[in-house]
């Protein structure tokens, strides 16, 4: 296994001739599956990954000192499906002369900065991988049985510098999510004058935040907790005036035992992706603990902060508030936020005025129709209007159309809380291929869990004979 050479710009081949594979957007799932692609033997697909982003950055703006991925370096793009393959997270560190120096530090959770910087290197290095390119619109064309991509080069700055148009045989859709900021405080976010940022930009505008008189944070998830924890940390004892604020019943920590975990395995997405669609749309929402909660050693940080705080008497000028919804939001004058909660076990009301507000509201899937709106006449869809996606991650389409379109962390709907996971990025690249090239490149485990997640079908047994008569034998 050696390091990976970088790879020299160059034009764009002729745009005419198909593709095998075309990707648009240029997260940890498609730059997986590019890294993964990249090492089919032989070498032999045509692919080309495109990004409107100018270079790879993951969640630039929660890259907060220390903070973890809430994953094993062994969920890095590619080791789950290919230990050896040169894109793996150890072979980042050989090139960079870490190996023992991680070795000693004994970690199995890395930072997410180091995460970061490390699919960053994989995106430098792989040829196929197209950044300030965004993609406008998708269509399939059955006179040449081939997807048509058009596309937008932009310069440094964002602006466009020139037009094109690529073909391919198969696409695949990794545009990720998008930060979620609640109605009631839209309007609220889209000014300039009081901050109130999603927890996406909280690095950008952590100077301003923390600059504040009283600051309220919104979300009871891990970025939430992660956000309280740094304010807290900057705050005089006895003045930290922070408000932490969740719709969830408690402050929950992330299940994260080792049986629990299994809701992770290929196993599970199998057994939940044969569901009925009703069934389905039950689970999701009652699984929120398995992906929405704190790690337990956030909690234990915060805890021992505040714990730090009472040691000399008096208590921290800290609330944490769980189950408590915001309805309404308005300003007072310039300088102030004016939140209306409700708490909904006691069915009381409160108004909360501040200075900063900084929502971890999490995120939610992009929406696939402004892109697809070139395919929508053949999209097939479930009884919610959502695209029906097949046990291979390929939206059902039309017959009429030969080629495939895949989706990567658009399918919770149809493949469970394991969708957004990076646990599971590799595997299901692999899967992709599997799919793609028909020759399996990627062997992928039967069976990867030790729970069952479902009862084996009975079979049905044969109806008795009627009396006096024997049961009828076939002879083969």
């Amino acid at each position: 296994m050696t390091a990976p050479t970088p790879k020299t710009p160059h034009p764009h081949p002729d745009l005419d001739q198909p593709h095998d594979l075309i990707g648009v957007g240029i997260g940890p799932f498609n730059l997986s599956l590019a890294a993964l692609a990249h090492g089919v033997p032989g070498n032999t697909l045509a692919t080309a990954f495109y990004d409107q982003r100018p270079a790879f950055h993951w969640h630039a703006g929660l890259l907060l000192d220390g903070a973890t991925l809430q994953v094993p370096f062994l969920a890095d793009l590619v080791t789950l499906a290919d230990p050896a393959s040169p894109w793996s997270f150890l072979n980042y560190l050989r090139s960079r002369d870490r190996l023992f120096p991680f070795y000693f530090a004994e970690r199995f959770h890395i930072q997410r900065a180091e995460y970061d910087a490390y699919c960053r290197w994989v995106s430098q290095h792989l040829p196929d991988v197209h950044f300030g390119h965004q993609v406008d619109a998708v269509r399939w064309n059955p006179e040449r049985d081939l997807f048509e991509v058009d596309f937008t080069q932009l310069d440094p700055d964002g602006e466009a510098e020139a037009l094109g148009r690529s073909y391919t045989r198969n696409l695949v859709l990794g545009i990720g999510t998008a930060p979620y900021i609640p109605e009631p405080l839209r309007p609220l976010a889209e000014a300039p004058t009081v901050p109130v940022i999603h927890s996406a930009d909280y690095l950008d505008h952590r100077q301003r935040i923390l600059g504040a008189q009283h600051i309220t944070v919104i979300g009871s998830g891990q970025s939430g907790a992660e956000v309280f924890l740094d304010l807290l940390r900057t705050r005089p004892a006895g003045a930290e005036k922070i408000t932490w604020l969740a719709r969830t019943e408690a402050f929950a920590p992330m299940e994260y035992s080792k049986l629990g975990l299994e809701h992770f395995t290929p196993d599970y997405t199998r057994y939940f992706h044969a569901l009925p669609e009703p069934v389905r749309d039950r689970l999701v929402p009652q699984q929120w603990q398995l992906h929405k909660g704190i790690d337990a050693d956030t909690i234990a940080a915060i805890h021992d902060e505040l714990y730090r705080r009472t040691l000399h008497g008096g208590w921290p000028d800290a609330v944490l508030t769980p189950g408590v919804t915001v309805r309404t939001a308005g300003r007072v004058a310039t300088t102030k936020v004016e939140l209306h909660l409700e708490h909904l076990q006691q069915g009381t009301r409160s108004r909360l005025t501040t200075d900063a507000v900084v929502l971890a509201t999490g995120y939610r899937e992009r929406p696939l129709g402004p892109l697809l709106a070139g395919l929508d006449p053949y999209i097939r869809r479930d009884s919610a209007e959502r695209p029906r996606i097949d046990d291979e991650y390929r939206m059902v389409l039309d017959p009429s159309v030969t080629g495939s379109v895949y989706v990567q962390n658009a399918e919770r709907h149809t493949h469970g809380v394991g969708a957004p996971d990076l646990g599971l990025a590799a595997w299901r690249s692999a899967a992709i291929l599997n799919s793609l090239t028909g020759k399996n490149p990627y062997p992928l485990p039967q069976r990867t869990a030790f729970t069952s997640f479902g009862l084996e079908r009975e079979q049905p047994r044969p109806a008795p004979a009627p009396e006096g008569l024997l049961p009828l034998v076939e002879h083969t």
